[in-house]
């Protein structure tokens, strides 16, 4: 029996590959940044083609510097950055377009017609998805009015779409000589296109993004037994590895941060931050401007929902201070620039570079610094952007205690548990801790999106026989308490929310 196995994790700004053994505990990684292509205000797009390359080296490289072959994995899980919208000729693999990437705001005019004439409502009853640009349908809807030939390439079936887990996936077992053309659960619950009960494609939501059903992938449990394939031999790793669980990236930090009961809930720090609640087998169906998603769904058992608070700016806004305004030469140095001062004297920061998410879906927003004097340093603007990070978390996680009350899987938030790349940093971690008032709590293994997909990948080939043995393997790592009185918890946020609304409206969205 093989001794590891191993995680490809396609982010939004990187690709990685990690290996895990049976403890859970990380043995290796490699990763490779991609680039961030920004044709006007707004729009943000990847290379597909630079997307796979990076996979397929960071596999073989993690693997070389591991002294490990593809026979020393058990199998592998795919875990990916969930609405990126990716269009490829079926017979020769080409991207028909860039990839349209999540945070992209150029469908604002797509979702807001769909709010006008009701399709909206039945949105977000079949799909659990309020309508806006965040999703893939939209996106879909916009490469096949605006790339020629796409949409009679797509109804002939010879174009064919998915987010990043489906490209990595049908690159990995052959491409155009016989690639698996597969999606999971968690990640067709991101389209608008999939019905939260019955698991697939929607012919009715279909219609409402003129999306020809040729051209989508099959649908699949995030841990399946029956396979999503095995990679072709490749001459950097050698043999088949099957690959055996897939999970958008924010359900399987769910399952990494091992959230299997119904009331527990995690909060993944990335590019943005995305809070999920396990609600259990129960659809419950948010009032308070969340979504209703798929949590996971683990071979022929039921799927298992989730609650989930989306923010799209958080580690991203760090990056925006390194590369667009250049007050610190990596994201790490944010945290020393923050502790030279006590408090953001006053300076609100609000990321809504891309509009504003979870709770608010506002398009029409955009991003503001507010509160500035003559007193105000570069290390006040780098504290606040801190605070912008833990204080909209702290929106979301009312909504999920509001929307969640009364319920079997009622959020009863006394411990946070979070992950991600932005929980290295400690000042940002008790920041949070002081803003919610609750404790905050990191596990050993902080990128749980990586782990979660070998979990789910280990759980349908037996490598690991139970969620019960998954739990046994999880350990903190560290725990934030708050230090803030609730006067001035209750008067930073009562700010912020005021920071928050002087951003609406200022953009007109078609």
């Amino acid at each position: 029996m093989a001794d590891f196995v191993g995680a490809v994790d396609q982010g939004t700004t990187s690709t990685r590959f990690m290996v895990f053994d049976h403890d859970g505990r990380e043995v290796g990684r490699h990763q490779l940044e991609h680039q961030q292509i920004l044709p006007r205000a707004g729009w943000v797009e990847h290379d597909p083609v630079e997307i796979w390359e990076r996979t397929e080296t960071v596999i073989g490289s993690g693997l070389s510097q591991l002294h490990l072959s593809g026979d020393d994995l058990d199998s592998i899980g795919i875990t990916n950055q969930r609405e990126t919208t990716v269009v490829w000729d079926r017979h020769n693999g080409r991207p028909l377009h860039n990839a349209i990437v999540w945070q992209d705001t150029r469908t604002d005019s797509i979702a807001k017609a769909l709010d006008a004439d009701g399709r909206g409502d039945v949105i977000r009853h079949r799909a659990g998805l309020v309508p806006a640009p965040y999703f893939s349908g939209g996106k879909l809807q916009w490469l096949l009015e605006n790339v020629d030939g796409l949409r009679q390439s797509a109804e002939a079936g010879d174009a064919l779409f998915g987010t990043t887990d489906s490209w990595v996936v049908w690159n990995l077992t052959g491409g155009p000589r016989g690639g698996r053309h597969v999606t999971d659960v968690t990640n067709a619950s991101r389209t608008m296109l999939m019905d939260l009960e019955t698991l697939d494609w929607d012919d009715e939501l279909l219609g409402f993004f003129g999306v020809p059903r040729a051209m989508l992938p099959e649908i699949r449990p995030s841990s399946d037994p029956d396979l999503y394939g095995n990679t072709v031999p490749r001459e950097s790793w050698g043999g088949e590895i099957p690959i055996a669980g897939a999970l958008g990236d924010q359900h399987a930090a769910t399952v990494g941060q091992v959230c299997f009961a119904p009331g527990e809930a995690k909060n993944t720090y990335g590019t943005g931050n995305f809070m999920l609640l396990n609600t259990g087998e129960e659809l419950v169906r948010s009032q308070h401007g969340l979504l209703t998603t798929v949590a996971y769904q683990l071979g022929s058992a039921e799927p298992v929902y989730a609650l989930e608070g989306s923010i799209a700016v958080t580690g991203s806004a760090v990056q925006w201070l390194r590369d667009q305004l250049g007050l610190i030469r990596s994201a790490a140095d944010v945290e020393s620039l923050a502790r030279q001062v006590e408090d953001t004297g006053g300076v609100y920061l609000v990321p809504a570079f891309s509009g504003l998410f979870a709770p608010y879906w506002r398009a029409d927003a955009r991003g503001a610094i507010l509160g500035l004097s003559r007193y105000n340093t570069a290390a006040h603007i780098a504290r606040a952007t801190l605070e912008s990070i833990c204080f909209q978390t702290r929106d979301v996680a009312d909504a999920m205690v509001e929307d969640s009350a009364g319920a079997a899987s009622a959020l009863d938030l006394s411990v946070l548990k979070v992950d991600g790349g932005v929980t290295a940093n400690d000042l940002c971690m008790q920041i949070q801790a002081d803003v919610l008032g609750v404790e905050v709590s990191r596990p050993e293994v902080s990128e749980t999106t990586a782990l979660g997909a070998a979990y789910a990948a280990g759980l349908a080939t037996g490598f690991w026989s139970s969620t019960d043995e998954l739990r046994a393997n999880w350990r903190e790592d560290k725990r934030w308490t708050p230090t803030w009185s609730e006067d001035r918890r209750e008067s930073a946020y009562a700010g912020w929310r005021k920071a928050v609304e002087r951003t609406f409206d200022w953009v007109e969205v078609q």
